[in-house]
């Protein structure tokens, strides 16, 4: 098999040929570039579908050149290498200027890994190879008005056709539902069985007739979630995702996936650039001799060590073949603690500059991170689903009691 090394070296001529390499260690200057602090890129409907044009032209230029899916089965357009060697890439790319592929990350670290593990061979090939090209963009048809952190609650119906299922309800909070083309979708089968045990999980065409997809207008200004309205959609029972009334097995593939895709530290405190950015933010409009501010400092730097070696911790254990484990709520934990603090910082220091356009660099832009922060804790999971993840999986405490 190919080294991990022999990969990065072919890797940084592809590289080179086609990006520009980040300086590493370029310093953080006030007033310089944007002032832009967000937790998640928003903009219109005309800068969203420009910056998912970008982003797919470049996973396909990477798929095509063999770094796409570099652990995938070459009979289905992977190079048939090792997670290790993916990740070792992953990290090379993030030395580049490349587009990020937010629109990617729910096809190919959250539904990919369930067509892979619960799709039958026909549906991985139709859909897997396009996944990673970013040919295919992909949603989680997951949480709804009245099912939220208890998942298993949903009430979406998927009745049995023949061949089809026909189903019919309601998503929310559903993150590119407006560019998606598929749909992973938890539905209630049998309404008769236990919760867990009476959800099937489908893919579902985000272009079929009966299904409507509606922006909702956050805090931020931005509106890259939705609702989702599904009415007597018409879905193959061969675009099934594990057996008949086994759905929930599928959603525990995609829920740990999205841990580890989710986790790894979204917005300011994600490297020395940004911290410093908030120091100076301290000296400029703030006091940096107070000793509660510079406690209050301290403490967000250390959220952002300990997430990152738990992270850490995380990837060598991706990298070694293992499944995502409890290490990955612990970080979701830590990173929520971590921006909260973060925005509650910035709000103190400036005060009214946070909801008050002055045209002073630095300041109002904080407002879209601070808006921003509670949808971050909601997420990939509440603070109180990690929690409980934590105490049963890393502190052995007796399961929560299980609802009929």
């Amino acid at each position: 098999m190919e080294g991990v090394e022999a990969l990065l070296a072919e890797a940084r001529v592809f590289l080179d040929a086609h990006a520009t390499r980040t300086p590493a260690d370029a310093a953080f200057v006030w007033g310089q570039g944007s002032d832009g602090v967000s937790m998640f890129e928003e903009g219109s409907l005309e800068e969203q579908l420009a910056v998912v044009a970008r982003e797919q032209a470049w996973a396909a230029v990477r798929f095509d050149a063999g770094f796409g899916w570099i652990d995938g089965p070459v009979e289905l357009g992977g190079r048939g290498l090792t997670r290790a060697h993916r990740q070792a890439y992953a990290e090379l790319e993030r030395q580049y200027d490349v587009p990020m592929g937010a629109c990617l990350t729910i096809g190919i670290w959250m539904v990919a890994p369930a067509i892979t593990r619960h799709g039958a061979p026909e549906l991985q090939r139709t859909y897997l190879p396009g996944l990673h090209r970013g040919d295919v963009l992909a949603c989680q048809l997951f949480s709804e008005p009245g099912a939220g952190s208890d998942l298993a609650s949903l009430t979406t119906r998927a009745v049995r056709d023949g061949d089809d299922w026909i189903v019919t309800g309601q998503k929310v909070w559903t993150s590119n539902a407006h560019v998606a083309d598929v749909g992973m979708l938890l539905c209630r089968s049998d309404p008769d069985a236990p919760k867990h045990r009476g959800i099937t999980c489908l893919l579902v065409d985000m272009h079929a007739p009966g299904v409507e997809v509606r922006p909702i207008r956050q805090m931020t200004g931005g509106a890259g979630f939705n609702e989702v309205f599904l009415t007597e959609v018409r879905v193959p029972d061969a675009h099934r995702l594990g057996d008949v009334g086994g759905g929930w097995s599928a959603a525990l593939t995609t829920l740990g996936n999205e841990r580890t895709a989710g986790s790894s530290g979204l917005g300011l405190a994600a490297g020395p650039g940004p911290f410093a950015r908030l120091v100076e933010l301290v000296r400029r409009y703030g006091d940096p001799t107070d000793a509660t501010t510079r406690q209050r400092l301290a403490e967000i730097y250390a959220h952002e060590r300990i997430t990152t070696w738990t992270l850490d911790r995380g990837t060598a254990a991706l990298r070694a073949g293992q499944a995502p484990g409890p290490e990955m709520s612990i970080v979701k934990l830590r990173s929520a603690r971590k921006h909260r603090a973060v925005a509650d910082l910035a709000s103190g220091v400036l005060g009214a500059r946070v909801v008050a356009d002055t045209g002073e660099w630095g300041t109002f832009a904080w407002q879209q991170f601070v808006c921003g922060v509670p949808g971050a804790r909601l997420g990939g999971g509440t603070d109180e689903v990690q929690r409980t993840i934590v105490g049963e999986r890393v502190l052995g405490l007796p399961k929560e009691p299980a609802n009929p």
